[in-house]
């Protein structure tokens, strides 16, 4: 069994009910472009939700799975 893709690994922690951060895509899975990864996914058919989180100036989406 070969290594999975980052798209795969990013619908599995979806699948398990964790929100992903570009942060922690980072992180977890090497991937620069996670709202690339997340447009793929939603393509492929999956009820993805965009939250956006304010954390002092900084902003940042949060992707969960609805």
């Amino acid at each position: 069994m070969g290594m999975r893709s980052q798209k795969e690994r990013i619908r599995d922690a979806l699948e398990l009910r964790q929100p992903i951060t570009p942060l922690d895509a980072m992180q977890r899975f090497g991937c620069h472009r996670l709202a690339a990864r997340i447009k793929d996914l939603r393509r492929d058919g999956m009820d993805i939700e965009t939250v956006y989180v304010q954390k002092g100036r900084a902003r940042y989406a949060s992707y969960k799975l609805r």
